[in-house]
C-alpha cells in the first residue's frame, strides 16, 4: 500500500500589501521531500499521520517534494502566482515520477489566498488527481479557519478538520486521516460526505472554544461522533481576513456510505450554529486599546496580575499602537512580545552586530501598512540578542521596567516560558503586550497563568478587525453573510 504525502499550507491575509513569494517559501529545510518531510511538524498534523500509517506493516509513505510554512508565518499577503505554480509544479512532478500511489495525504490549511487561483486546496487535490487517477483514495487534513466548500471534495476523498482553538487536536486529525485512508485503500470505508454552508462571517478573535457557545458547537459536533460510529464532523469557522469566494462557515459530515445520516446531522449543526449567530458574535469583549492599557492599569492596581494585552488585530508584527499606548500611559513591568521590524535588525548588523549591554536609541515598527501605525522611538539597553527559528531577536528594556522584544516577522506568542529562552523571567513581569488571537490562551489563560485578559485593537478598523465591514474586499459581499445582511437561512 503506497501513499504520497504532500504539504502545502498558508494562512494568506490578502489585505496585506507584502505578497508571499517564492523566496518565502525557500529556505533551509524548505522544501523538503523523503523522510524530511515526514519528520516535519512532527506535534502535529504530519506527525500523527506518519505515526498510524507506520502501524501498518503494509504501508509505504513517500514524502513528495514540498514547501514548508512560509519563513513570514501569517505575516504576508497574497501568495504570487510564480510561488504557487512553481512549487506545485515541482510537487506534482515529483508525484507523477515516484510511481503508482494507492492513497495521497495533503497537509493543508484551508485559507491559503494565491492570486488568480480562486480554491488554492481544491485545485491541488484537481492536479493531484489527474496524476494519481480515480483508483486511489486522497484524504486532507485542515485548520478549522479554512474557508472551504464543496470543491475540494469533488477531487478528493476525505477532510479532516482541527475542532478545537486553540488548536489542541491537530496530532489527533492526522492520525484520524491516516486510519481511514488505509481503511478506505482496504475497501472498509465508503467515504460520503454532506456539506452545508452557512451564512456566518466571523473574526477569529471571538472564535475560542475555550468558552460558550463555540466550545458548545465543537461538544455537539464530538457528541455526534460518539453516538454515530464511523461518522466524522468537521466545523470549518472560517477566516474572514482572506479576500476569497468561500469565506464562511461551513458544516462537513463525513459517514460510512450513509447519506442519509451524514444529512441529518450536518443540518442539525447548521441549524444549531444559525439559531446561536448572534450568541457566537457578541461572546468576546474586544476593547480599543486606549481603553485596553486603561483596563490594564486598573487591574495592576488592583493586583490582579498578569495582564495580558493581546493585540489580535496587528497581521504585520509591525503595528505599534499598544507599544505608544502603554508609553502614554505610563505602564511599567510590561513585557511587550513582539515587534516585527527587519529594518532595526539589518542596520544593527550592518554596524558592526548588536550585543548585551549596548546602548539602543532607535524608531521601531510601523509603517508596514497604514494598520502599523507610526514608528516609536524606543531609548534603553539591550539586554539579550539571539539568532533562532530564522530571525535575530533583540530584547531592549527601557523605560520603568519595560521590555520590548524585537523579530523580523510576526510572532505570536503562545506560552510565558517560551520568552524565558531570551534570558527573561516572566514572573517578573506585572503585564505582558502580545500579537494574538487566541493561540495566546494556551498558555496564558487555560494554563491559569493571567489573572486578567484583555482583547484589544486600534480604534480605527485596521486588517485583523472585529468590524470587518471596514475591510476593503473585493471577492466577498458582506451583505450574503450574517451579521451584515439580511440573511435567510435555510
Amino acid at each position: 500500500m503506497r501513499i504520497a504525502v504532500l504539504y502545502f499550507a498558508h494562512e494568506t491575509v490578502t489585505f496585506l500589501p507584502n505578497d508571499t513569494t517564492l523566496a518565502d517559501f525557500t529556505y533551509k529545510g524548505s522544501p523538503a521531500k523523503g523522510e524530511a518531510l515526514l519528520a516535519h511538524d512532527a506535534k502535529s498534523y504530519m506527525g500523527g499521520f506518519v505515526k498510524v500509517a507506520r502501524e501498518h506493516d503494509d504501508v509505504e509513505l513517500v514524502g513528495i517534494e514540498s514547501p514548508l510554512w512560509p519563513r513570514t508565518g501569517t505575516g504576508s499577503g497574497w501568495i504570487t502566482e510564480e510561488a504557487y505554480e512553481t512549487l506545485l509544479g515541482r510537487m506534482i512532478a515529483d508525484l507523477r515520477a515516484s510511481g503508482k500511489f494507492d492513497g495521497v495525504y495533503l497537509s493543508l490549511h484551508g485559507a491559503m489566498g494565491v492570486r488568480g487561483v480562486a480554491r488554492p486546496e481544491a485545485d491541488i487535490a484537481r492536479r493531484v488527481r489527474e496524476v494519481v487517477g480515480s483508483g486511489a483514495f486522497i484524504v486532507g487534513t485542515f485548520d478549522p479557519h479554512g474557508n472551504e466548500d464543496e470543491e475540494f471534495l469533488r477531487h478528493a476523498d476525505m477532510a479532516f478538520t482541527v475542532k478545537y482553538f486553540p488548536h489542541y487536536d491537530s496530532y489527533l486529525q492526522g492520525e484520524r486521516a491516516a486510519r481511514m485512508l488505509v481503511r478506505a485503500i482496504r475497501g472498509d470505508y465508503v467515504p460520503k460526505t454532506v456539506m452545508v454552508k452557512v451564512p456566518i462571517i466571523s473574526p477569529t478573535v471571538l472564535q475560542w472554544t475555550g468558552a460558550s457557545p463555540w466550545m458548545d458547537l465543537v461538544q455537539r459536533a464530538l457528541v455526534w461522533e460518539a453516538r454515530e460510529p464511523d461518522l466524522y464532523v468537521n466545523v470549518f469557522f472560517g477566516f474572514p481576513f482572506a479576500d476569497v469566494p468561500d469565506v464562511g462557515m461551513t458544516i462537513q459530515v463525513m459517514s460510512n456510505g450513509n447519506d442519509a445520516l451524514a444529512r441529518k446531522a450536518a443540518d442539525d449543526l447548521a441549524l444549531w450554529a444559525w439559531r446561536r449567530r448572534e450568541a457566537l458574535l457578541t461572546s468576546t469583549k474586544v476593547h480599543a486599546i486606549p481603553d485596553g492599557v486603561q483596563l490594564a492599569k486598573e487591574a495592576i492596581a488592583r493586583g490582579e496580575t498578569p495582564v495580558v494585552l493581546a493585540d489580535h488585530s496587528d497581521r504585520s508584527g509591525s503595528a505599534t499602537w499598544l507599544l505608544k499606548e502603554i508609553i502614554e500611559q505610563d505602564l511599567s513591568g510590561v513585557l511587550i512580545a513582539t515587534i516585527a521590524d527587519a529594518k532595526v535588525g539589518d542596520a544593527l548588523k550592518a554596524a558592526g552586530g548588536v550585543k548585551a549591554g549596548d546602548p539602543f536609541d532607535m524608531n521601531v515598527g510601523g509603517l508596514a501598512d497604514e494598520s502599523a501605525g507610526q514608528p516609536v522611538r524606543i531609548t534603553g539597553t539591550v539586554l539579550n540578542a539571539a539568532e533562532g527559528y530564522g530571525q535575530l531577536w533583540i530584547v531592549v528594556e527601557f523605560g520603568r521596567g519595560n521590555v520590548l522584544v524585537l523579530s523580523r516577522y510576526l510572532v505570536q506568542v503562545q506560552e510565558p516560558l517560551s520568552l524565558e529562552a531570551l534570558g527573561l523571567d516572566v514572573s517578573s513581569f506585572k503585564a505582558f503586550a502580545i500579537k494574538s488571537r487566541v493561540h495566546f490562551r494556551r498558555g496564558f489563560d487555560d494554563s491559569g497563568f493571567a489573572k486578567t485578559i484583555l482583547l484589544v485593537e486600534p480604534v480605527e478598523p485596521f486588517l485583523g478587525t472585529v468590524r470587518l465591514d471596514g475591510l476593503p474586499y473585493r471577492n466577498v459581499d458582506l451583505k450574503k453573510f450574517y451579521p451584515y445582511g439580511d440573511v435567510a437561512f435555510p
